[in-house]
């Protein structure tokens, strides 16, 4: 690496002093955890609709998870599954899951049965947190093949009184014989165990990763992992002190859990949650609140900005806002800009990362490649190298397309269980993203696409990102997600999946059109469907994979 023309890293420049100086991140977040009781125990740590948990009480109450799960003989090592939407259970069952010296399986609660059945079978899950109406509706019978030892069930209506209806639109179920109740065991008083806890080399996580090829992998994230980025988003936010962080990204989603959570923590802030995203119940929030930071999908931005009731009062708290889990069009950042002030600063990284590589600087506003109209997506760390190479490995010069690779402290040491996967993508301990993208001479990164996205018309490449970032300019599109299809005479051709802004009308042959203006013949989308909304997963990325699915049944 010495030789590479990478490791001037020539990124550094982009930096401010606090950004570009050493950190050295202690422990794991329990000890962030210990560190903000020490010095602002009274201080809101989770804010709940109407409901609050001051430090102090987060401490005990996952105290006392702890200690029931250890009473339970959970021992360290063992793995805790958390299936649960953005409330403060997930909060006490994660804490409480690590001072136990457990490592921790967050689960996306929208999985299927046989989604969730892999991740407890590959994870070997001795215990299980989850709704009762999961545990009764699925969970139950799903969890029968590999059945956990300790089973505890959460009703999402506690630690608030609102009720709001637009989300909360469950009732309490009866406590089930065969599962205990989280909040009964979270208030019960019971003393954490002694000695367990958690080193920054033990695993804190195993992130099973979308699936997108193949069957899900877990991704082992440690406690060291995670403590670095939270310490890099608390130096490289610009944010006041005892900032309010509003949690749009799940949680069990690395990105919610690592640049929401974990810096929040690390920052002894105040995390706003509110059980899932919805347009008018996350605004609301905004106005009591007024938090300082988010982070969400490109595709949040579009449903709040199309919200009836949005005002640029909504937003005028935040000092950062970020992007991340899916492509930020260029249009969308002026759109949201000119309509409610904000400037949405991108970000990108992995779960095999641990959330963020690379981000834009908050002094700074990420140039558009004149070239292929992609937005950059930031500017790695000072302890990170990204290097960009071709198909035999060798370095590409500045400004060149090729795959993106990643080393640093914030590089998960490999997948759970999968020591040839791990060789296959982390060769030398440096990650092998899978994306295509580029880096100018300045340091600013771009990441173009996902490698086994790309379309091969009749010879010529196409990436689905460049035609996206051309129809997100339409003023009638509010969603866009471009595949390749067979096609008999080109191989594979373009087309286009949209979905309207609220008000617009458009048709299949005008938005094809309107492409075959701006980009080259090859590119523009020979079809164009419409549909009402389009399929993506909980964190807000479009699912592309789906919709090629689609186009074959």
């Amino acid at each position: 690496m010495t030789d590479s023309r990478y490791a001037a890293k020539p990124w550094l420049g982009l930096l401010d002093d606090a950004q570009r100086g050493p950190i050295e991140p202690a422990g794991s977040l329990v000890h962030a955890l210990r560190k903000a009781v020490e010095q602002t125990p009274d201080r809101t740590f989770l804010a709940y609709f109407d409901g609050r948990l001051t430090y102090r009480e987060a401490d005990e109450l996952s105290d006392s998870v702890a200690g029931h799960l250890a009473a339970r003989g959970l021992e360290p090592g063992d793995r805790v599954a958390i299936l649960l939407q953005n409330s403060p259970h997930f909060v006490l069952a994660l804490l409480g899951a690590w001072k136990a010296g457990a490592i921790v399986v967050p689960v996306n609660p929208m999985y299927k049965s046989g989604e969730v059945g892999h991740v407890l079978r590959d994870g070997e899950v001795a215990a299980l947190v989850c709704s009762d109406r999961a545990w009764e509706s699925y969970l139950r019978d799903t969890a029968a093949d590999s059945p956990p030892r300790i089973v505890l069930t959460a009703c999402e209506l506690d630690f608030q009184t609102r009720q709001d209806a637009r989300v909360l639109t469950f009732e309490r179920l009866a406590q089930a014989a065969d599962a205990d109740d989280l909040t009964v065991v979270a208030r019960a008083g019971h003393q954490a165990p002694e000695g367990r806890d958690p080193a920054p080399a033990d695993i804190a996580l195993i992130s099973y990763t979308s699936g997108t090829s193949g069957t899900p992998k877990g991704a082992t994230n440690t406690h060291g992992n995670i403590m670095y980025n939270a310490e890099r988003q608390r130096t490289g936010l610009g944010l006041p002190e005892a900032p309010v962080y509003f949690a749009m990204a799940p949680l069990f989603h690395i990105t919610g859990m690592v640049c929401q959570l974990g810096a929040c923590l690390n920052s002894a802030g105040t995390l706003v949650l509110a059980y899932r995203f919805e347009a008018g119940v996350v605004l609301d929030a905004f106005a009591e609140h007024r938090p300082h930071y988010t982070v969400g999908p490109s595709t949040a931005f579009m449903a709040l900005a199309a919200h009836p009731s949005v005002t640029p009062d909504h937003f005028s708290s935040f000092v950062n806002i970020s992007s991340g889990g899916a492509p930020l069009p260029p249009a969308l950042v002026e759109k949201f800009r000119t309509g409610f002030g904000p400037y949405i600063r991108n970000g990108y990284g992995l779960t095999e990362c641990t959330a963020p590589c690379a981000s834009v600087p908050p002094a700074l506003e990420a140039p558009v490649d004149p070239v292929s109209g992609t937005l950059a997506v930031g500017a790695p760390g000072p302890d990170t190298v990204v290097r960009i190479v071709d198909d035999q490995g060798g370095e590409v010069p500045f400004g060149e397309q090729g795959e993106i690779l990643v080393r640093g402290p914030q590089v998960v040491p490999g997948y759970w269980r999968r020591p040839d996967a791990t060789a296959e993508t982390f060769p030398d301990g440096e990650l092998r993203t899978g994306d295509i993208g580029f880096m100018d001479e300045h340091g600013w990164l771009y990441v173009v696409d996902r490698k086994k996205d790309m379309i091969n018309a009749s010879g010529f490449k196409v990436w689905p990102r460049e035609v996206e970032d051309v129809l997100y300019t339409h003023p009638a599109v509010r969603e866009a997600a471009v595949v390749g299809v067979p096609d008999g005479y080109r191989g594979e051709t373009v087309k286009a999946y949209i979905s309207l802004r609220p008000g617009s009308d458009t048709d299949p042959d005008a938005l094809a059109a309107y492409c075959k203006e701006r980009l080259a013949a090859y590119k523009y989308p020979r079809e164009v469907e419409i549909l009402p909304d389009l399929p993506k997963t909980a964190s807000g990325k479009i699912l592309r994979r789906e919709l090629r699915s689609r186009t074959h049944d």
